[in-house]
């Protein structure tokens, strides 16, 4: 299949499904039960496991497992952005109804600012290879950092969200209501046209998606150099964010390990970008601008090898935790109700 074949065949179905979201949601806005949430990640989750298996026999096998390192990494580091998320909606009092809907027009933006953040990601490799060196030492200092602070739970997180300067510029540029007006993202009042904090929460999530895209995308660049599974991968993750929100908006405080996690992974690829820039060196100081030899290539199916067993170690880490810390929190109970018998 040709480069331009797979993007515009790509483009459309990922258009058709985002497209078949908004026609869902405008028909019947509400917010999901957990087992409806939890069914339709399960279909999007299987959308893209069909899809990275397709690649085999329409692209080759290394982008299948690609493709599917990548979406697991960028899936995986989604579910961090959602506390902030939470956050975003609880400070704009969105109204239960239209938090889907909100949802899904910020990731509808948070995708087209991430494909001209991939573009230029993609051009910047393909013409200085030292780009490598900066992408693998900010992933390391993001892996300290976020090892360092570990497990926030939502009302740690909530202090910290300020809007970005994207949303500043947007106040300032339009006049707002104060009160939503339903669905309504456009209002006229006197004449004058007005948006809702509908429409000014949409923006906040889509701009700060970006803020999340500085480790994400050269975390995935890090995987491969493919323009197009970077974006795809990037696609089908932010596609099943609307309803991974409402799965773990509960279980958020659980995931306690969920950082550390995350931080290893961040970690691992930093060095494997550190890796590859030195096997391509080109920089006068180090190595006397020679490319090293004698260092090892990190595969892809290595690298989903270790994005699996530390999603894996992390989650069932936390699930342990959390049960102690549940059995302890009800011994005093039951030691009390033992005593009054």
């Amino acid at each position: 299949m040709s480069g331009a074949v797979e993007w515009s065949a790509t483009i459309a179905l990922v258009a058709g499904l985002i497209g078949f979201d908004f026609w869902a949601q405008m028909r019947n806005p509400h917010e999901p039960t957990f087992r409806q949430a939890v069914r339709w990640t399960a279909i999007y989750v299987a959308i893209a496991l069909v899809f990275g298996a397709s690649m085999v026999f329409w692209k080759d096998a290394e982008s299948a497992t690609a493709f599917i390192a990548g979406y697991v990494t960028e899936w995986s580091l989604s579910v961090d952005n959602l506390f902030v998320f939470l956050v975003i909606l609880s400070r704009f009092a969105v109204p239960a109804a239209y938090r889907q809907r909100v949802l899904l027009f910020g990731v509808a933006l948070a995708l087209v600012l991430r494909g001209l953040f991939i573009v230029a990601g993609a051009a910047a490799l393909a013409h200085f290879s030292w780009v490598f060196y900066i992408f693998g030492f900010f992933l390391l200092w993001t892996a300290l950092s976020l090892a360092r602070e570990g497990h926030e739970d939502e009302e740690d997180v909530e202090g910290e969200y300020h809007e970005n300067r994207a949303m500043v510029v947007v106040r300032r540029l339009v006049r707002s209501t104060p009160e939503y007006h339903g669905g309504a993202l456009v209002v006229r009042r006197a004449g004058r046209r007005l948006v809702t904090p509908l429409l000014l929460v949409m923006v906040a999530i889509g701009t700060t998606d970006v803020l999340f895209a500085l480790d994400s995308i050269p975390a995935i660049f890090g995987l491969t150099t493919d323009a197009y599974i970077v974006f795809v991968a990037n696609a089908f993750a932010l596609m099943g964010l609307r309803q991974l929100f409402f799965v773990v908006h509960g279980l958020l405080t659980r995931l306690v390990f969920l950082s550390y996690g995350l931080a290893a992974i961040l970690a691992f690829i930093g060095v494997k970008l550190v890796f590859e820039a030195l096997h391509e060196n080109t920089v006068p100081f180090i190595h006397g601008g020679e490319p090293v030899t004698g260092l090892p290539t990190i595969t892809t199916e290595f690298s989903l090898g270790v994005i699996v067993v530390a999603l894996g170690a992390s989650a069932i880490a936390s699930l342990i935790a959390t049960r102690r810390r549940l059995a302890s929190a009800a011994a005093p109970d039951q030691a009390r109700d033992s005593s009054s018998d």
